[in-house]
């Protein structure tokens, strides 16, 4: 084992999480380490979402705790990325895929009229090379495929940087084909940052 897989990314112990009166999730433990590549499978409804937002800091946690690299969520959000479920995004703004993927280089005080350099605009460009989709870089993302979509996430979510990459269902919705390069796309990704998936589809934790 090197030296990096031995840094602990996530440590979660004894989580409880409720939505109101109702239990979401109860006692969950969980240790994952830097480098490492982690499927969490389970049927629609099963507390997968809510881990990955408990994680991020989103939900308010009713006993446990979260630590990302040994401090509260909050204070790692430079360094962790979310990439949402299809469903929940909007594909009708009306933004093409260059200008989605470039948004990614804002940092956190900046705002959305701050300018990219030129280098932000090349770091990009070779972002979208690298997930497949540099034809389509002027394409309005309403125009996108739920393959192309998913893959246009992950490369915004490569522009910030990040050392620990968030995925919920990044396959759910995409066709066959689309489902294996985003795999093999993971993959690749995960020689560079840790990676944290939760699926229904077992393809994404036998391969």
């Amino acid at each position: 084992m090197n030296k990096k897989a031995q840094n602990v990314a996530v440590s979660v112990d004894n989580l409880c999480v409720y939505y109101g009166q109702t239990l979401a999730l109860s006692d969950v433990c969980l240790n994952v380490n830097e480098g490492e590549y982690l499927g969490i499978i389970g049927p629609n409804g099963g507390g997968k979402s809510t881990l990955l937002k408990a994680m991020l800091g989103l939900i308010p946690i009713e006993e446990g705790y979260v630590l990302l690299y040994g401090n509260k969520p909050e204070k790692n959000r430079g360094f962790v990325w979310y990439v949402p479920q299809l469903s929940s995004v909007d594909k009708q703004f009306p933004i093409t895929l260059f200008e989605v993927v470039l948004s990614g280089c804002l940092k956190p005080k900046l705002s959305l009229f701050s300018r990219y350099s030129e280098n932000d605009r090349a770091f990009v460009k070779n972002l979208i090379e690298r997930v497949g989709l540099q034809k389509l870089a002027d394409r309005q993302v309403s125009q996108l495929s739920g393959g192309e979509f998913q893959k246009m996430l992950i490369a915004r979510a490569l522009a910030t940087k990040p050392r620990l990459l968030l995925l919920d269902e990044p396959t759910a919705s995409v066709d066959a084909v689309s489902r294996e390069q985003i795999y093999a796309l993971l993959e690749e990704l995960n020689k560079e940052m840790t990676i944290i998936l939760v699926t229904h589809d077992l393809l994404a934790v036998s391969s």
